[in-house]
């Protein structure tokens, strides 16, 4: 098999994060003020806790604020609630992310429709889903993590308009919002899902690749064709007893394989 050309956004982010310290330096010099971003974790997953501190490091980087709240894995769902509208009502605050997943006996989508529009930096409010998925219409934020699937190609120089997408996964998060955001650029998208058949076959006439599905090294490198575009947006803990941790994180994609390594 060929190799495929597999993106490491390591080197672009740290581009962005140099951008983004210029442009809060500037306005913190004509404001005096700076953007605020709180985080609420729920519970202890590992992967949660990985991205939270990620982004927390990340907004004191660029000279962001960042306020943290740590909530039990039995918080009840009025008290989670009360903390967004805290936050919501904190002019420091500009931006608010409820970490996902959130335990069971909690409606995600009641908590995430409490996160005021102003401040839904994840994109998970029904009026910015609904802008994605409509043609013509902008939303006011962008998911996260699927803006930087599409900010990776961008920057990559990446055709994407006529090319076959394949997008692993369907979660709301990060799924059907990359697929969406794909289809809005004329790419011919496919959605792979539990239910789908033949996944292999499907994933070898992909152009470009997205792994979302949230299992270690789900794709090998027999399921990806030589040139192809891979983004592995994956986080998965294997037990590893040589880490001081106990587990190593990798991704969706079997990286050897793919990146021919």
């Amino acid at each position: 098999m060929g190799k495929a050309d597999v993106i490491d956004g390591k080197a672009i982010a740290g581009d962005i994060r140099v951008e983004i310290k210029q442009e809060v330096a500037k306005l913190k010099e004509q404001t005096g003020k700076v953007p605020g971003l709180a985080v609420v974790l729920v519970g202890s997953r590992k992967d949660s806790e990985t991205y939270v501190r990620n982004k927390r490091k990340n907004c004191e980087e660029v000279g962001f604020e960042s306020f943290q709240t740590d909530l039990p894995e039995d918080v009840s769902q009025e008290d989670l609630l009360k903390v967004v509208a805290e936050h919501n009502a904190d002019d420091r605050i500009h931006g608010v992310l409820v970490q996902l997943p959130l335990p069971k006996h909690i409606s995600e989508r009641e908590v995430l429709d409490a996160v005021s529009l102003d401040k839904d930096v994840d994109g998970f409010h029904p009026h910015n889903i609904g802008s994605l998925a409509l043609r013509g219409r902008s939303p006011k934020f962008v998911s996260c993590t699927p803006k930087g699937v599409m900010e990776l190609l961008k920057r990559k120089n990446v055709k994407i308009s006529g090319k076959r997408a394949v997008v692993i996964g369907r979660s709301n998060i990060v799924g059907m919002p990359v697929a969406l955001l794909l289809q809005a650029e004329d790419a011919t998208v496919t959605v792979i899902h539990s239910r789908t058949s033949e996944p292999e076959a499907i994933c070898k006439e992909a152009d470009i690749l997205v792994a979302a599905i949230g299992r270690a090294e789900f794709v090998p490198g027999s399921w990806i064709k030589p040139g192809a575009v891979v983004i592995d947006v994956g986080m998965n803990d294997l037990p590893d007893s040589t880490k001081k941790r106990g587990y190593r994180l990798v991704g969706d994609v079997n990286y050897a394989e793919a990146s021919g390594c």
